[in-house]
């Protein structure tokens, strides 16, 4: 019988701490739509201050924000977006961007490390003499970490060069920075750095940081201003909003400098899946706190059945496809139960140990 439960899903399964649950027990709140919202106030000052940008918004979802930034700048239907063929505003938004915004995503392929060739992205711009049958090319979309690509980081020269491409064919730069500050952690870079270059940015505030609910856009003060009404056109304008952002300003405070244990807690888990006979991990490539690996071809199971039986054993983990399984560290990961995962400790012996059962299964 399983008496805990190990969750590497996702970093968005984390549970609010209890200085998170008291901030949010006392928040001062107020119509975050008839006028503002105090707390809501803070936390969008705070993360313009962190991001170097004039202004910010809360939203309740990365999602959502990608969605309103993308929309703000593609404000006339027909716009076309450039972004990467393996990037989540692509793959996992439910296409909103066309549903909705009626704007065209023309996708250039993700190298491994998330980056795109400078020299394929400028070869997507389209010429703007052949608008007659070619959607308008009006915005450039970046994703830091790049989820799909293994949580890898985008340094801020390439970003710099891919804004200086924007700038050059007069278009705007946005950035995916769900996990933006896993990427400036690990980069040792400053968020605001990071996102230089760039005319906004959607950063989660409910992943790797903890918060439960919520993400922030980030411009220009203009910028600002249109994002906050499509908000409300979409539905997100909330209204006593504090309660969730006062978690948010705690995350903030608290969770930024417990994102490298999570990096380092990755790469253990990474050398220790290598060492397992069966699977393949690139170890090299486990830059932040997510850890893809592959069963290799011939083995006599499945990703799926694989994830089953570490379920009833009490630890949950994504398939990502056949043969290939995604893990997330994140902060309320205690490290004695990460530790009897990936290595036989004595003291803990009588745990499960995951790495001991996956070659158990791998070999049966």
């Amino acid at each position: 019988m399983v008496t805990r439960t190990v969750d590497l899903r996702s970093d968005t399964v984390t549970k609010p701490t209890e200085t998170m649950r008291a901030a949010m027990a006392i928040a001062e709140v107020d119509d975050d739509v008839l006028v503002y919202d105090p707390t809501a106030d803070r936390l969008e000052t705070e993360m313009a201050r962190i991001t170097g940008k004039e202004a910010a918004l809360f939203v309740p979802s990365g999602t959502m924000g990608n969605l309103i930034s993308v929309l703000v700048h593609c404000e006339v239907r027909g716009s076309e977006v450039i972004l990467g063929d393996n990037c989540h505003i692509h793959i996992y938004e439910n296409g909103g961007i066309s549903t909705l915004g009626g704007v065209h995503p023309r996708t250039v392929k993700n190298n491994e490390d998330g980056t795109m060739d400078i020299n394929l992205i400028e070869a997507a711009i389209r010429d703007p003499r052949g608008e007659l049958v070619y959607p308008t090319t009006r915005l450039i979309c970046l994703e830091n970490t790049h989820a799909n690509c293994g949580g890898r980081c985008l340094p801020a020269e390439y970003i710099d060069r891919v804004g200086e491409l924007a700038k050059k064919h007069g278009l705007k730069l946005h950035i995916d920075g769900a996990r933006i500050f896993n990427a400036s952690i690990a980069l040792g870079v400053p968020v605001h750095r990071l996102l230089q270059a760039a005319d906004s940015a959607s950063v989660c505030l409910s992943k790797g940081l903890g918060a439960p609910v919520g993400s922030v856009i980030v411009g220009s003060k203009s910028f600002i201003a249109k994002a906050r009404r499509l908000r409300k056109t979409l539905g997100g304008g909330m209204r006593q909003v504090g309660i969730i952002c006062a978690a948010a300003l705690v995350a903030l405070q608290e969770n930024i400098a417990k994102l490298e244990g999570d990096h380092k807690k990755a790469k253990i888990l990474a050398e220790g899946l290598n060492q397992i006979k069966g699977l393949k991990v690139n170890v090299t490539s486990v830059e932040t706190n997510i850890v893809y690996f592959e069963i290799v071809e011939g083995s006599n199971i499945t990703a799926e059945k694989l994830c089953k039986y570490l379920q009833e054993h009490g630890v949950l983990i994504m398939p990502e496809s056949s043969s290939r399984c995604v893990s997330v560290l994140k902060y309320h990961l205690r490290f004695m139960n990460f530790l009897y995962l990936v290595f036989p400790v004595p003291e803990v012996k009588r745990r499960f140990k995951l790495m001991e059962f996956i070659q158990l299964v791998l070999t049966s």
